[in-house]
């Protein structure tokens, strides 16, 4: 049988991107959190701030650095597989990923040393407006990454002479229509995902009575976030479908299971997409739900996959399923936030153990909700790479083989593999560790002091920790 270089450049890079995109997600939410502790800890000296922006700095290090490795391959990835679209939208796309480089990378880099290794050599002031300035970098990466990602999903501002795209209007390339949708979901999907395994840790501490205070203050004050993220999050949700649904039907259809274009289209809890009889099998639904979701009217009118052509239509039951999962991972985190305010009378948000051993579990639900998301907008996209304009049969690498192709792939698994073992061992070791210890005299600090002298005794890391580095 012959290997397809299409399909497995596809798989690929499905691959690495899912791989990669678990790590920023955390990052971007969790360096959020660390200024906040650093700044807490600048306006009130109390050292319960500092010691936990400090644990939570070294996690931070450690998925930075997993980010960056997994990160780096995609680059080289464009130019060994996708060469096409390279050289078709190398205008546009080459100019965002420099500047993603120039202004965050190096933003996150110059600042990320003083924020690792500043502790206790630099003023506190100085120690926060560092953790400021990688939070900011975050946030500045993930807009340049969106911004080529929303260019391709709803392109915008340019024209095509002599097969490559030449940007018109600048304004109009980067902010694209889906770009606004596409950027807060993604922001508040990190800001649940680094809040998410906040609690999950905490109460890790909680159910071992381990630094049992400090941790409460973590609990309560990320539970308090969650429950007006979690439904905040769900409306940019429903705002960004109807956006979808009017610039890209195709993926909206595919989401909603819908193949005949019409009104009354119920919402489907479950169903079997059959691509071959361009219709759903054995279905269970909410009726006129979906009229009513994205139309709010019982007969609105639903666009379906009959107006797209056969060669056209995405795989319907990946992008049915991931959308299915990403939505009852989004609802059963609301659930969560809601119990956890049911919870705080009588102090029961700290001493439930089934709710604490929950948090655990829900610490891996951002994750694969955000995987799940990753999916439906990448698989829902297809059989297009720039939306409308380019398939992926156009863009591969023209000297690319099947084989070539899953060589790497199976290298890219068993490197990632070994990547993905380290980090988690070290991630659970740090975890295991816990907060350092607090001196007696150290209770209150005046955050205006000089900045201590570096000494032994006030490394940024322990030894065990260090030899990681090495």
């Amino acid at each position: 049988m012959a290997l397809d270089p299409i399909l497995l450049s596809r798989l690929q890079f499905a691959f690495v991107v899912t791989f990669h995109a678990i790590f920023p997600v955390f990052t971007i939410g969790l360096a959020s959190y660390i200024a906040l502790l650093q700044g807490l800890f600048v306006a009130t000296g109390n050292n319960v701030w500092d010691r936990l922006g400090y644990f939570w700095t070294k996690i931070f290090a450690v998925v930075f650095g997993m980010g960056v490795v997994s990160g780096i391959v995609m680059a080289f990835q464009f130019g060994t597989n996708w060469s096409n679209f390279v050289q078709f939208a190398a205008n546009f796309v080459g100019p965002m990923l420099s500047y993603e480089v120039i202004t965050a990378f190096f933003l996150e880099a110059g600042f990320l040393g003083v924020l690792l290794f500043g502790r206790h050599r630099v003023s506190p002031s100085v120690h926060f407006f560092a953790a400021l300035m990688v939070a900011l970098g975050t946030f500045v990466s993930a807009f340049w990454i969106l911004v080529t990602n929303s260019w391709m999903q709803t392109p915008a501002g340019v024209e095509i002479r002599d097969g490559v795209v030449h940007v018109v209007s600048w304004s109009d390339a980067m902010f694209t229509a889906s770009f606004p949708y596409r950027f807060m979901h993604m922001a508040m999907a990190a800001f649940l995902t680094g809040g998410f395994v906040v609690c999950g840790v905490s109460a890790w501490f909680l159910l071992r009575g381990r630094d049992v205070e400090v941790h409460k203050r973590a609990l309560s004050m990320t539970m308090w976030l969650l429950l007006i993220l979690t439904p905040l999050q769900a409306w940019i949700g429903d705002e960004h479908g109807l956006n979808t649904l009017e610039h890209q039907p195709a993926k909206l259809a595919a989401m909603e299971g819908n193949w005949e274009t019409g009104p009354n289209v119920p919402l489907l809890l479950f169903a079997l997409p059959d691509r071959d009889l361009q219709a759903n099998r054995m279905e269970i639904g909410i009726p006129n739900g979906a009229s009513l979701v994205l139309r709010h009217a019982a007969d609105g009118i639903v666009p379906g996959l009959d107006r797209v052509p056969e060669s056209e239509q995405p795989p319907v039951w990946m992008v049915f399923y991931s959308f299915r999962v990403m939505v009852a991972l989004g609802m059963l985190m609301i659930a969560f936030s809601v119990i956890g305010l049911l919870l705080r009378r009588g102090g029961r948000l700290y001493t439930s153990r089934w709710f604490l051993h929950g948090l655990q579990a829900m610490s891996l639900s951002p994750f694969l909700a955000v995987t799940a998301g990753w999916f439906v907008t990448e698989i829902g996209r297809s059989p297009w790479l720039v939306y409308g304009i380019m398939p992926y049969g156009d863009a591969v690498t023209p000297s690319l083989t099947g084989g070539m192709v899953l060589a790497t792939l199976i290298g890219y698994v068993a490197v990632y593999a070994v990547i993905f073992y380290a980090g988690v061992y070290y991630l659970f070791k740090v975890v295991r560790q816990g907060l350092e210890p607090l001196d007696a005299d150290e209770e209150m600090v005046d955050v205006d002091r000089p900045a201590r002298p570096f000494s032994a005794t006030h490394v940024p890391f322990d030894g065990s920790l260090s030899s990681s580095r090495s």
